[in-house]
């Protein structure tokens, strides 16, 4: 590594020499009002040796990262049994699944400015506390407004956690070596994403009480993460005290962006469902939401000294590649997970149990290749051509979904869910690396904080643009007399899919025809977001990845036996970049 990336921490430029790699230089490891202010550069160091701290941090992380995608997507295969056992007669049960996106997408910034400013230690644990007392809450629940509440304080923890172990991994491994810690963490959120569904209709299957353990499963896994958390994640902590801390996080502007994404998200939530889309109840908060996320962005560029989220973040062509790609996948990812168990019920009539192993190809293929993805990154030292292949490899698979129909013989859906998760898989911890790689390290926990909230709220645009295209394609496909039958206003899906299996003949097959129709639209859909993905992967250029870690945050290496007794050895535990 050449010795102006080696010395990152000191330096306000940094250029990748590697000959397959541009040239690419930052002038802008702080902001002008960072400048002006007179704020300290982080120093680069090398990352402590990787011992038992280390890896049972790591496993507290593993396990919160685990919970936080478990819970995030099993519970919309259980969805209809919680809205029955809950006595759900206004079609609230979209806000269980809303309510949890909602506030784990809108405190994903604050997360982060509360990391920079009191330590990540602390905001961890109280992620996981905070997602262990809305598991709690949620399995208890005896009607819907206790659950949707329950709801909205897991998403608190649940946002926390997503964002706090993508900072913790960059605070604890260097960019250089981060592929395989990366692709671990890739994994875990796959797998748990993918056998989601499968836990979530066998709880389902099992009678109008047993959901609960959807949540009651969190609570010993959330009390061994806090321990492993509170006793192993040895790391250091921001010096200051509370008052200066506090001034250091950008108030204003995460109030901002909270009451802009809030509204927003209630907007997307109910358009098209509960309200038509030029209703006042839809327009009023899309509109104000996303002039309050525009003037987010003004605010960032022009006023704080510590922005929430940096402008050269936002002016770097690979960085800014990284942030699209993570949009683009955000929405596609989440179309797998939430509609191809909707098809499999609707046009195929399977049960929720029934729906979930026909699931398993993408649950046993999306894992393995996110972990895939960062072997392949940390052996070559290039993050290009992993992502251009997931792309290709997603848009093709969504190609292959728009030819299902509902007599589609088991090889060709089976083999195109092969294609299309593999390519999704990829993806998922690619965009990580051009995120990082033509940043300082000052900027780490601002640039994830962004690529979380990015991911987390696009998502939310995922499942609002798939129900939008089949809500109003099913109510062009499906028998009129049919349609007579439900309640205005409702999501006509869940409340269909249900009763599919009773339908008398021929009326049965009308129904499992239209629903496979109206899919197919769904997935084109998703064959031009892939597109979109594919295209912005071509604005990212290969930058060298650093081999050093933020001194401010690193992980403390305990002083061996031989050094306790010369405090000035055991200071050389973690040794600094020379200059």
């Amino acid at each position: 590594m050449t010795s102006s990336t080696s010395n990152l921490g000191h330096a306000h430029s940094r250029t990748s020499t590697t000959p397959e790699s541009v040239t690419e230089t930052l002038q802008v490891p702080e902001s002008p009002n960072e400048k002006q202010a007179g704020a300290e550069v982080p120093k680069g160091i090398q990352a402590v040796k990787k011992g038992r701290d280390f890896w049972l941090s790591f496993l507290a992380m593993i396990v919160s990262i685990f919970l936080s995608a478990l819970d995030l997507t099993s519970v919309g295969t259980a969805l209809p049994t919680i809205a029955d056992a809950l006595n759900d007669t206004e079609g609230n049960y979209v806000w269980v699944g809303s309510a949890y996106a909602l506030s784990s997408t809108a405190i994903m910034p604050l997360s982060g400015s509360l990391s920079d400013a009191f330590g990540r230690k602390p905001v961890m644990l109280v992620s996981i506390a905070l997602f262990a007392l809305g598991s709690a809450l949620a399995g208890a629940a005896q009607d819907m407004n206790m659950m949707i509440g329950a709801r909205t304080v897991q998403g608190l923890g649940g946002g926390g956690i997503i964002n706090l172990v993508e900072i913790l991994i960059s605070d604890l491994v260097a960019l250089s070596e981060r592929g395989t810690y990366q692709g671990m963490i890739g994994l875990t959120w796959s797998f748990a994403s993918a056998i989601a569904p499968p836990i979530g209709g066998a709880l389902s299957d099992r009678g109008r009480k047993a959901w609960r353990w959807l949540f009651y499963l969190n609570l010993p896994l959330t009390g061994m993460a806090f321990i492993l958390v509170l006793f192993f994640l040895n790391v250091r902590t921001p010096p200051g005290t509370v008052k200066e801390k506090l001034n250091k996080v950008d108030w204003f502007g995460n109030l901002i962006v909270i009451c802009g994404t809030t509204l927003a998200i209630i907007g997307l939530t109910w358009g098209g469902i509960r309200y038509e889309w030029t209703n006042k109840h839809v327009l009023a908060p899309l509109i104000i939401g996303f002039a309050l996320l525009v003037a987010f962005g003004w605010y960032e560029v022009k006023v704080p000294v510590r922005p929430t989220v940096p402008s050269d973040l936002l002016t770097n062509r690979t960085t800014l590649s990284a942030i699209l790609m993570t949009a683009m996948h955000g929405i596609t990812s989440i179309s797998i997970l939430y509609y191809l168990p909707v098809f499999f019920q609707s046009a195929f009539g399977a049960s929720p149990i029934r729906s979930a192993v026909d699931f398993l190809p993408s649950a046993l293929i999306i894992a393995p290749f996110a972990l895939s993805s960062g072997f392949i990154v940390a052996i070559t030292g290039k993050y290009r051509p992993v992502n251009w292949v997931g792309w290709a490899l997603t848009m093709i698979g969504f190609g292959c979904f728009s030819l299902l129909k509902a007599d589609t013989s088991t090889g060709k859906w089976v083999g195109y869910q092969l294609i299309v998760s593999a390519g999704s898989g990829l993806v998922f911890s690619a965009p990580v690396f051009p995120l990082l790689a033509p940043q300082p390290i000052s900027r780490t926990a601002a640039a994830l904080a962004l690529f979380a909230f990015t991911r987390a709220f696009t998502q939310t645009w995922g499942i609002t643009i798939g129900s939008t295209i089949l809500q109003n394609k099913l109510k062009m496909n499906l028998p009129a007399s049919y349609l007579a039958t439900f309640p205005a206003g409702h999501e006509i899906a869940y409340a269909a899919i249900p009763g599919i299996p009773k339908l008398a003949e021929p009326l049965r097959t009308e129904v499992m025809v239209a629903f496979a129709e109206s899919m197919k639209v769904v997935w084109q859909t998703m064959v031009g977001i892939s597109g979109a993905g594919f295209l912005f992967s071509l604005l990212m250029q290969e930058v060298e990845m650093v081999g050093v870690v933020d001194e401010t945050f690193a992980l403390q290496a305990r002083p061996e036996k031989e050094t306790q007794n010369n405090p000035r050895d055991a200071e050389k535990a973690v040794p600094p970049v020379e200059s």
